[in-house]
């Protein structure tokens, strides 16, 4: 592939060793089986900020499912590029990149957390559409964003055709209604969230639910959650099963939740 200029701008780069679990169990549990089927897999870490950690980790979790798999992980900052090469390795490697995606291989996964916070909503599906054209055949692209220490994740997945599915996840014990996991929904729908828009007459029967679930705290917040997940796929189109849920996930149709207007 030609070199280009890097597409984007430099992002904050925080951090933090394991602040995209619960993101990479899910992209293991969800896709791992597409991963595993290709011949030469390659996953991208894009805007994997001022330390590796998160491209290390996507590798390690990864290949628990999918043993081929390679992972880049692309920074626009250079300084960043150079500062993580002592951690590349076999099936490892870091380079200098934006949301051109510069691999000579089009990746089956590409995972972009905290990278579009700092851009304005207008400027999200042009950046989606960018990377959904560097997605391989039957790849995934996995957009979102979570807290500095993993507690609370919401992400979009979006195929080759577009968005599909909202992800809310959450350590359990740290959540005091489903609402709190508004301040990390993504770009796309964190300015949504007030009265006329799908997400936010979710999150409202989110916490309606979780309400009439009080009784099952006694059990523990997962017996809970579970509970509550399962009156609100009464009346929102809910995806996923109990398994996952029992994780602290649920993960709902993105038509259901797709802005207005």
């Amino acid at each position: 592939m030609a070199r280009t200029r890097p597409v984007g701008t430099v992002t904050r780069g925080t951090t933090n060793p394991n602040r995209l679990r619960r993101m990479d169990r899910w992209i293991a549990a969800v896709h791992g089986s597409a991963l595993h089927r290709a011949g030469d897999p390659l996953a991208v870490d894009l805007g994997y900020g001022a330390a590796p950690w998160t491209a290390v980790e996507l590798l390690h979790r990864l290949r628990g499912t999918a043993p081929a798999v390679e992972v880049v992980g692309l920074e626009i900052d250079p300084a960043r590029v150079e500062a993580a090469q002592p951690y590349a390795t076999e099936g490892l490697a870091f380079r200098h990149g934006g949301f051109e995606v510069p691999t000579e291989r089009r990746p089956l996964l590409i995972r972009a957390a905290n990278v579009l916070r700092q851009y304005d909503e207008e400027q999200v599906a042009g950046v989606w559409e960018r990377l959904r054209g560097r997605l391989a055949p039957g790849g995934l692209l996995v957009e979102g964003t979570c807290d500095e220490i993993g507690r609370r994740h919401v992400w979009v997945a979006l195929g080759p055709e577009g968005p599909r599915t909202v992800t809310f996840a959450t350590r359990l014990g740290s959540l005091e209604r489903p609402s709190d996991l508004a301040e990390r929904l993504p770009k796309a729908l964190i300015h949504r969230n007030v009265p006329g828009e799908p997400v936010h007459a979710f999150l409202r029967d989110f916490d309606r639910a979780w309400a009439g679930a009080a009784p099952y705290a006694a059990y523990g917040a997962r017996q809970r959650w579970v509970r509550a997940v399962t009156e609100l796929a009464a009346d929102w189109p809910v995806v996923d099963r109990s398994s996952r849920w029992r994780q602290g996930e649920v993960t709902v149709a993105w038509a259901a939740l797709a802005p207005r207007g």
